[in-house]
C-alpha cells in the first residue's frame, strides 16, 4: 500500500508550480535544482550523492508507476526524497517528453569543480566546445562514460548541462562521472596541459588521420578530446589551442560522421590505446 500521499497531489500545489518552472534554464540556475525524468534516471539519481548529500531530493509518480517501479520509489524514501503521488496530468505537465514514464524527479545540481578534474589525474576527457544541442551534449556524455572516460567538461560557450534533453539524451550517463560546467575552453586546455593531459581537437579536416595516430601508438597517455559544433565545427582559434587536430577516416561514401557517432570513434580509440600493452591504463581495469 502506498503511503507518500493518500491522495494524488494537487495540480494546483505550489510543489507542482515550483517543479514545472524548472524546464526552464533561469529557473533551474537559480534554485541549483533540474528535473530527471523516467526510471532510469530517477534510479540513477537516487543512487547518486553529491558533496555528501543526495543528488534526489524530490519525486512525482503515478500510481501505475509507483506500483511498478516500487523499488524506485523506496530508494527514493531511502535516501529521503519527497515523494508525491500524482495523476497523469500532473506528470504530463511537469515533464518535458512527449510520452512521460510517470516518474519525474528533482535534482540538485551535481556538477564538479573543474580543479577537482584537474586534482583526480585524469586520463581519458571529453570537452565539449561550442556544442549547442543538447540531445549531441547528453548523447556525448554517454559515449564518454561508455568508453570509461574519467570526466567530461562543457565550456562556457555550450549548452546547459542541466537541459531536460541533455539528461534525457545522457539516458543516467550523468550521474556517473565528473561533468564540469561554463569553463572557457581556453581554460579548460590550458589546465589539462599542465596536468599532463594531451588534447586532440576532432575534426572532420584535420591534419592527422586517428587510423595514422593509433598506427603511432601515440594514443596510450592521458588524453583530452575537444569535440565542436556539429554544424560548424571547431573555431580556428580553438583549434589552434590543441596539440593535434584529428579526423575520423571515412572509408566508404558517407559525407561524415554525426557528432555522437564521431566522439564515439575517437573516446574508444583512446580508451583501447590506453589499455594496450604500455598505455597509461591497466589492460585488465574494468
Amino acid at each position: 500500500m502506498l503511503s507518500a500521499t493518500p491522495e494524488p497531489i494537487s495540480p494546483r500545489s505550489p510543489r507542482v508550480s515550483a517543479a514545472r518552472r524548472l524546464a526552464k534554464r533561469n529557473f533551474r540556475g537559480k534554485e541549483r535544482l533540474f528535473l530527471a525524468e523516467g526510471p532510469q534516471a530517477v534510479r540513477e539519481a537516487a543512487a547518486h550523492r553529491s558533496g555528501g548529500d543526495a543528488t534526489l531530493v524530490e519525486l512525482f509518480a503515478t500510481v501505475e508507476a509507483a506500483e511498478r517501479y516500487a523499488d524506485i520509489i523506496g530508494e527514493a524514501r531511502a535516501v529521503g526524497a519527497r515523494v508525491h503521488l500524482a495523476d497523469e496530468q500532473v506528470i504530463e505537465d511537469i515533464s518535458t517528453t512527449v510520452t512521460p514514464q510517470g516518474l519525474v524527479g528533482i535534482c540538485r545540481f551535481l556538477d564538479t569543480p573543474f580543479e577537482e578534474i584537474l586534482a583526480a589525474r585524469p586520463k581519458l576527457v571529453a570537452v565539449l566546445a561550442h556544442v549547442r544541442d543538447p540531445g549531441n551534449a547528453g548523447t556525448v556524455l554517454r559515449c564518454a562514460d561508455a568508453a570509461g572516460a574519467d570526466a567530461v567538461v562543457l565550456t562556457d560557450a555550450s549548452v546547459d548541462l542541466y537541459n531536460p534533453k541533455a539528461v534525457r539524451a545522457s539516458v543516467g550517463s550523468l550521474f556517473h562521472l565528473p561533468v564540469a560546467v561554463g569553463v572557457p575552453v581556453e581554460q579548460a586546455v590550458a589546465g589539462l596541459k599542465d596536468a599532463g593531459v594531451r588534447i586532440l581537437a576532432a575534426d572532420g579536416a584535420g591534419d592527422d588521420d586517428l587510423d595514422d595516430e593509433l598506427d603511432k601508438r601515440t594514443m596510450g597517455g592521458p588524453t583530452a578530446w575537444v569535440f565542436g559544433n556539429e554544424a560548424w565545427g571547431l573555431p580556428e582559434e580553438t583549434r589552434e589551442l590543441a596539440d593535434a587536430v584529428v579526423r575520423v577516416p571515412i572509408h566508404g561514401k558517407a559525407e561524415s560522421l554525426n557528432l555522437a557517432t564521431a566522439a564515439a570513434v575517437c573516446l574508444y580509440a583512446s580508451a583501447r590505446a590506453q589499455r594496450a600493452s604500455g598505455g597509461c591504463r591497466s589492460v585488465t581495469e574494468s
